[in-house]
């Protein structure tokens, strides 16, 4: 009864997100890395992540990007509620930002991605065209945080595997050109977080998506955190499709509880009977980030969580 009483007690306030903040001296650096380089390029194509949209992207990158022209994709869509990423979508296209969601796994929409940059770039093509400049690439600078999927996009884009993909934070390490055929060059760049973590919401959201290491993290309480959420949120008949319980099960269980539920119908059981929690959570997590729960956002515009500025 202890430990189930400690457990309710975390519940109650945000994941503690302090140790997943990026060290100052990094974000510097890779502030440092964009300036530089942004004269080289025409535009600039900022990832994010479908399922929190305002949360994966760096509330700073706005301000270094200095006007420079910027399509915003809302990556891993497949994986994102439909419905709550046309409000984005609408959202940020109401702010005069070219915005378009897409999957660089599966491939969905990237064939749209150039199109849409030459018509962000039409005036300045045309002046390239009267002054003889005919077949100059296209220059595009590729930012994100981490795990978005830049090596994703760049390697379809580039129709073979030019950049290291693996799912898990930090991967690029340092920027590259990749070319596209005659027509455009894409400059990837390191990872892109916040330089601290104002609201502990957004610290706890990419933690669910991945975006910080879970080695660094309580993962017990973060499944429970975000088995809690889902069910407030309205996805509480995917969790029991998922783990072929009833939504009159789910309905009085807090989140650690619920993960109680999912451990024992797995048969995930310790010796001696005890539920086995750190399986459970990890197979929450790892379900809920490979989209086998169902397509989940995590956050709307109409709730609040557009807290990012354009």
């Amino acid at each position: 009864m202890e430990e189930q009483n400690g457990y309710e007690q975390l519940q109650q306030r945000p994941l503690d997100t302090p140790s997943i903040q990026w060290f100052p001296g990094h974000m510097a650096k890779t502030r440092r890395l964009i300036t530089q380089h942004l004269k080289q390029v025409d535009v600039v194509v900022e990832l994010a992540d479908a399922r929190i949209p305002a949360s994966s992207r760096n509330p700073e990158l706005h301000k270094w990007l200095n006007n420079k022209p910027r399509l915003l994709l809302l990556n891993k869509s497949d994986y994102a509620d439909p419905d709550v990423t046309a409000k984005w979508l609408s959202y940020y296209q109401k702010q005069g930002i070219a915005t378009l969601a897409c999957d660089c796994k599966t491939g969905k929409n990237v064939n749209r991605i150039l199109p849409m940059l030459r018509t962000l770039l039409k005036d300045l093509l045309e002046r390239r065209k009267k002054r003889g400049l005919v077949g100059q690439p296209i220059r595009v600078m590729v930012v994100g945080i981490p795990n978005v999927g830049k090596s994703s996009l760049i390697n379809r884009l580039a129709g073979g595997k030019r950049a290291k993909v693996e799912d898990r934070p930090g991967v690029t390490r340092a920027q590259q050109w990749v070319p596209l055929g005659k027509d455009a060059e894409l400059l990837d760049m390191p990872g892109v977080l916040w330089p601290k973590f104002e609201d502990p919401l957004v610290g706890e959201r990419l933690a669910f998506t991945g975006a910080v290491k879970d080695e660094i993290i309580d993962t017990q309480l973060l499944a429970m955190r975000l088995l809690a959420f889902l069910k407030e949120s309205g996805y509480a008949k995917l969790l029991a499709a998922r783990y072929k319980l009833e939504e009159s099960e789910i309905a009085p269980l807090d989140g650690y509880r619920l993960l109680l539920a999912i451990g024992k119908k797995r048969g995930m059981l310790l010796p001696g009977g005890e539920i086995d929690l750190q399986r459970a959570a990890s197979t929450v997590l790892d379900e809920y980030r490979g989209g086998k729960l169902g397509r989940i956002t995590l956050e709307a515009p109409e709730k609040g969580d557009s807290h990012d500025p354009a």
